[in-house]
């Protein structure tokens, strides 16, 4: 790495601490792997030739992640580049030498990263570095589902609200807010033990919870939590099938005449305690990162910035090397 200027010089101000975003940048660079990623994009990353060179593939990569990281659009990801000293530091920009990547660089890596699938790839390695250095799937899986927004903006091309995106209604009560504002599901599958996401799918958000229990099963469990969406006689024959070694651990429902036991409200209890793991990644995602509303027309585009279509996307890798990635950077977890 070149010799820094002065323009990244630090370390003369007398009551300066390190804020939540240096904290958790620092964070993050100690659990990427960052040279696994870097293998995976760089036989598809344009070479040095005639033209202009290429910016670093890890600068490129590490500026990606900071405008996923904090909810950014491309233009703001550039200014927040120029603004913020500590976005500079994590990406090794030094503008006393060099202007920052504008975005429409951002645009077209990311349409790179996108085209070749990025998510998917990354997903799995990460699952099998953290595997591999001891993070284990067993035999219970939990399933959830939740909601993301699409705004009905219809300033584009077509002059329309996004067509892949639906309305969902839960009860009496409309989602978004609004009845005609639309959006997304995520469905994701995680093991109960470590809360280790192990695979995740993207539909609309009018597709009902219990119809993508398929895809987000590894087929070994042993026990199967879900909250009331997955429970029901169907629901049943199809976990059989699914994964035939599974007990169904669903909480028990009250009916009319047949309330429940208080045997069965403290099961409930015990099982609930479980199951509340899975809420955890959606927490990240949506409270802590603000994937709380889409940004780009297309489940595609919005699947591989943040979820999973064809199984696993890049987000939700991040979320991995987060809560379990502590093994890769040789640390030992407090007593």
């Amino acid at each position: 790495m070149k010799q820094m200027t002065l323009a990244t010089g630090t370390g003369f101000d007398l009551h300066a601490r390190a804020t939540r975003k240096a904290e958790f940048l620092a964070k993050m660079e100690r659990l990427m792997p960052w040279s696994e990623l870097c293998a995976l994009v760089e036989p598809h990353y344009p070479k040095a030739g005639n033209g202009r060179p290429p910016i670093g593939l890890e600068r490129m990569l590490r500026m990606y992640w900071v405008a996923n990281w904090f909810n950014l659009a491309d233009e703001a990801c550039e200014d927040a580049m120029y603004d913020t000293a500590v976005f500079r530091e994590f990406c090794g920009f030094d503008l006393g030498r060099e202007r920052i990547p504008d975005a429409t660089t951002l645009l077209k890596f990311r349409h790179l990263l996108e085209e070749h699938d990025f998510g998917k790839e990354m997903f799995a390695r990460v699952g099998a570095l953290l595997q591999a250095n001891g993070v284990k799937v067993s035999g219970g899986t939990m399933v959830d589902a939740t909601l993301i927004a699409a705004p009905p903006s219809t300033k584009n091309e077509e002059k329309a609200r996004d067509p892949e995106m639906h309305q969902t209604k839960k009860g009496n009560q409309w989602y978004f807010l609004n009845p005609f504002l639309d959006g997304m599901k995520l469905h994701i599958g995680a093991d109960s033990k470590t809360g280790l996401i192990h695979s995740a799918s993207v539909t609309a958000a009018n597709v009902h919870d219990n119809q993508q229990v398929e895809n987000l099963l590894h087929g070994n469990e042993t026990r199967f939590y879900g909250d009331s969406a997955y429970r029901g006689k169907v629901q049943r024959e199809r976990l059989k099938e699914l994964a035939p070694n599974a007990k169904d651990f669903t909480n028990k429902r009250a009916y009319r005449n047949a309330p429940l036991s208080d045997a069965d409200k403290e099961t409930n209890r015990r099982k609930s305690g479980i199951r509340a793991r899975v809420e955890h990644p959606f927490l990240i995602l949506k409270r802590l990162w603000g994937f709380a509303k889409v940004r780009y027309r297309g489940l595609a585009k919005n699947a591989n910035r943040a979820f999973v279509q064809k199984r696993i996307q890049t987000m939700l890798a991040a979320i991995n090397m987060l809560k379990h990635g502590r093994p890769l950077t040789g640390e030992v977890r407090p007593a």
